[in-house]
């Protein structure tokens, strides 16, 4: 198992309300066709209305490439890159958590 945190900073309001459109659209194909991805949190940052994180848990590798390789998300990218300004992705070596497998 093994997780990520990814920042994205949007260019405005306007491309904000796209984000948000694509980010539901592509929530709801993860939580239909991939069952390696056990988590796939987005957050909206309080006090940043341009800014959002994900939170992402994966069964393994392999989950975290077939989720980077489904069709799904392969159109999210290519929707959401115009309308950033930057993003970051940090990945993570879970240790202890409470709600995730072990």
């Amino acid at each position: 198992m093994f997780a990520l945190v990814v920042r994205f900073d949007i260019r405005d309001a306007q491309s904000a309300v796209r984000f948000d459109e694509l980010t539901e659209q592509a929530v709801e194909h993860i939580r239909a066709k991939e069952p390696g991805t056990l988590v796939y949190a987005a957050h909206k940052v309080d006090g940043e209305p341009l800014a959002r994180v994900f939170y992402e848990v994966y069964a393994d590798d392999q989950a975290f490439q077939a989720h980077e390789a489904a069709r799904h998300v392969i159109a999210f990218h290519a929707a959401k890159d115009p309308l950033l300004v930057s993003h970051r992705v940090e990945f993570l070596s879970p240790t202890t958590a409470t709600g995730l497998p072990t």
